[in-house]
């Protein structure tokens, strides 16, 4: 599935990838089918009709929004999840240690392919939909809302693009005074949040060449973690980051919670809250429900040492 509005996918680049994954793998190019997706939903859908059909490995090709659909598409069934980065961040190729050049990743995903390496991974879910690395509630929502105002700019700006969404949401677009909603992972009180990150991967995401590492628990085989801001004071999201970008994840404080290995958790509030899923903005919502689902989809591992 390719998302040809992504911001690092080109024609050029689509016609290598194409050729890679069907070049001396046993596979004509006939083999190799190339799908463009054009608008939110459609990779979920073509996914899930090319599982139907027995398709050995569906494949995202875009930003991790394309991916997110192809793996909700794929979840479930036999056909296998194949990750090639093709937007301005690709958070989930990343973790998987594969570089943001897809004319490099597609060699390392079809030496995957090749070599069968292929294994069941967790996925978390949100009310009724997939989750490959995090869903991001309150402020970081807000700011993903403002971002995908200027879809247009993305490909062009990129990073600076987010900073820029990051002051504006702070300084004008959201309330820093009450918190926006309450979370509940089932084994004590309540947490009240401004901003939550639910995570299934770790970092939640890059800064250029630098990881945020939230937490070293948020890991493919192990359950969800929750990491919740109870201030949006400046000095608060300033020492969470700041830890972040050290490594070896945020710690626990008065001003922020930090919660592990959750199996489900709810988030809720009676004034709707936003939210974003795999950097994708869904709206607003008074109600999420989320849980850990394990063995969720076939990953084909990328092969990271080429010979």
């Amino acid at each position: 599935m390719v998302n040809a509005f992504a911001s690092s996918v080109t024609a050029r680049n689509t016609v290598v990838v194409h050729r890679a994954l069907a070049q001396d793998r046993g596979h004509g190019p006939n083999d190799v089918e190339v799908v463009e997706t054009n608008r939110r939903g459609h990779a979920t859908r073509f996914a899930q009709d090319a599982a139907r059909r027995g398709v050995d490995v569906v494949i995202g090709f875009g930003g991790d929004g394309t991916l997110n659909e192809v793996a909700t598409g794929v979840a479930g069934t036999d056909t296998a999840l194949g990750v090639l980065p093709g937007g301005s961040t690709n958070v989930f190729a990343r973790t998987l240690g594969m570089p943001n050049d897809p004319a490099l990743a597609v060699q390392q995903l079809a030496e995957g392919i090749a070599a069968s390496d292929i294994e069941p991974i967790g996925l978390g879910k949100v009310n009724g939909r997939y989750f490959c690395f995090h869903t991001g509630v309150g402020y970081d929502a807000a700011v993903v809302k403002e971002v995908e105002k200027r879809a247009s700019l993305k490909r062009w700006l990129g990073h600076p693009l987010f900073i820029y969404a990051a002051l504006r949401t702070w300084m004008v677009n959201y309330d820093r005074q009450q918190p926006h909603f309450n979370v509940d992972t089932h084994a004590g009180e309540p947490v009240p949040g401004f901003f939550t990150v639910v995570l299934n991967t770790n970092p939640y995401t890059y800064l250029g060449n630098r990881p945020l590492d939230l937490s070293p628990a948020a890991t493919l085989d192990r359950g969800l973690v929750a990491i919740t801001f109870r201030s949006m004071q400046i000095s608060a999201i300033l020492g969470g980051f700041a830890g972040a970008l050290k490594g070896g994840g945020v710690q626990a404080s008065p001003t922020l919670d930090v919660q592990t290995d959750l199996t489900a958790l709810t988030i809720s509030h009676d004034t709707p809250f936003p939210y974003q899923l795999d950097g994708d903005y869904l709206g607003e919502t008074r109600t999420l429900q989320f849980a850990h689902v394990p063995a969720a989809v076939r990953l084909v591992r990328p092969t990271l040492q080429l010979p």
